[in-house]
C-alpha cells in the first residue's frame, strides 16, 4: 500500500511539473526536468536532512512514474489545457500522498514527532517549491494559499491514527482525504492566510 501511495505521487507530481512546464512552453527536455524536480525534490531534500540514501538515487525505477507522467501530461495537454483545474488537482493529490510517505519515513525512523510533521511538509510541498522557482514563479507555499497548511495538519493527523495502531489502509485514506479536502475546501471557498500587509501603497 505504501508503494502505491508512493508511485502514484510520483505521477501526480509528475503531471503538474510537466503542465506548468507546458505553460511556460518548454522544450521536451525542460518539461521533463520540471516534471522530475516537482517529483522529487521534496523527497531528495528530505533524505538528505535524515542522513538516508537519496530514494530515486537508491532505487532507479522512479524514473519510469515520472516518465508515466510526463508523457500523460504530453499527450492530453490539449484537453488539460481546457480543464483550468487540471493542475491544482493534480498538485492536489501529490500533496496528500507525499504528506504520508515523509511522515511515515519520519516515524519508521523514530524521530521526534514535530520532525516527522517537518518531514511531511518537506516531501509534499518543497518539490512544488523548486518547480515554481525554476518556472520564475513565487511558490504557493510563500504565498497566502492554504497548502503546506493543509500537509502539517494532514500529517497531525496521520500521527494520531498511527499512535492508535489503526489499520494502516484506513490511515493512509483518511490522511489523504483530509489534505485534499482541506485544499479543495480553501480554493472553492477562496481560504487564505493571514497576511501583514494593507492595500495601501508604502
Amino acid at each position: 500500500m505504501f508503494d502505491i501511495l508512493d508511485i502514484t505521487g510520483v505521477v501526480a507530481f509528475a503531471i503538474s511539473g510537466a503542465l506548468v512546464a507546458l505553460r511556460k512552453k518548454l522544450d521536451t527536455f525542460g518539461v521533463f526536468i520540471i516534471a522530475f524536480a516537482t517529483s522529487v525534490g521534496g523527497g531528495t531534500l528530505r533524505d538528505i536532512l535524515i542522513d538516508k540514501p537519496v530514494f530515486w538515487i537508491e532505487n532507479v525505477h522512479y524514473f519510469y512514474p515520472i516518465l508515466l507522467g510526463v508523457l500523460l501530461a504530453i499527450i492530453f495537454r490539449k484537453k488539460l489545457r481546457y480543464l483550468s483545474r487540471s493542475l491544482f488537482l493534480f498538485d492536489t493529490i501529490g500533496l496528500g500522498l507525499y504528506t504520508i510517505v515523509g511522515t511515515e519515513i519520519g516515524i519508521n525512523y523514530n524521530l521526534h514527532p514535530i520532525i516527522c510533521i517537518t518531514l511531511g511538509t518537506i516531501s509534499a510541498s518543497f518539490g512544488g517549491v523548486i518547480r515554481d522557482i525554476l518556472c520564475n514563479k513565487i511558490p504557493l507555499i510563500f504565498k497566502k494559499e492554504i497548502y503546506a497548511t493543509a500537509s502539517i495538519i494532514g500529517a497531525i493527523v496521520f500521527l494520531i491514527l498511527s499512535h492508535y495502531k489503526l489499520d494502516q489502509r484506513i490511515c493512509y485514506i483518511f490522511t489523504s482525504f483530509i489534505v485534499i479536502t482541506i485544499r479543495l475546501i480553501a480554493v472553492r471557498f477562496n481560504l487564505k492566510l493571514p497576511t501583514f500587509y494593507t492595500t495601501a501603497k508604502i
